[in-house]
């Protein structure tokens, strides 16, 4: 018995194992094909690509559903995406975004390398941007619930800004709020300089369109 297990070891085919590359290379082929065939089932329902390899998406691809693209290496999204719900770039490696996106839910950003958002962006409810290197906004920019800069580098705001919901600044070195500034829920000015520079009342006489609670 002994024997005979020798030989089978000694005749056996060996195979070589593929290498890190090529296992790379096939399995974007895979997700490759896996977008071709969502977008062949006419682009319903969700798209989740987390935790994957992918690194680049169709042009005018649309999404009715999520689009799921957390913890992926992705920096770049294609011109004339659209996303019926929810954008999920949530630790990725995103670092622009194209013009005139349109996300009809929510468009997650933390823990993300963005610095910039394109001109036209349009999110149907929030748009969550805290712990990211974020600057600065676009002036057009639309956002239907809630926007979070919470522990970013925000200094300013695009003049004429609407936010359906809530407005969270915590911990960001904020100056100055622009006089056309629109809220209409509440907004958080913990741990900022405007905390320190204004009493409540102050802003609320400074700033009409803030409707809900101002948090210093």
């Amino acid at each position: 018995m002994i024997k005979l297990l020798n030989i089978l070891k000694e005749t056996q085919i060996l195979v070589p194992r593929r290498s890190s590359e090529e296992r790379q290379k096939n399995y974007q082929i895979a997700l490759q094909k896996k977008i071709q065939q969502y977008i062949k089932d006419g682009s319903k329902g969700d798209l989740d690509l987390s935790d994957t390899p992918i690194q680049s998406l169709p042009d005018g691809l649309t999404v009715r559903g999520f689009l799921n693209l957390s913890n992926t290496p992705i920096k770049s999204l294609p011109n004339g995406l659209t996303v019926g719900r929810n954008l999920n770039l949530y630790k990725s490696q995103i670092q622009s975004l194209p013009d005139n996106l349109k996300v009809g839910d929510n468009l997650i950003l933390p823990s993300t390398p963005i610095q910039s958002l394109p001109n036209g962006l349009e999110v149907g409810n929030s748009l969550w941007l805290d712990d990211t290197p974020i600057k600065s906004l676009p002036n057009d920019l639309k956002v239907g619930d809630t926007l979070d800069l919470s522990n970013t580098r925000i200094k300013s705001l695009p003049d004429n800004l609407t936010v359906g919901l809530n407005l969270v600044l915590y911990n960001t070195p904020i100056q100055s709020l622009p006089d056309g500034l629109k809220v209409s829920g509440y907004l958080n000015l913990n741990n900022t300089p405007l905390s320190k520079k204004y009493t409540k009342e102050e802003l609320e006489a400074k700033y009409p369109g803030i409707k809900g609670e101002i948090y210093l």
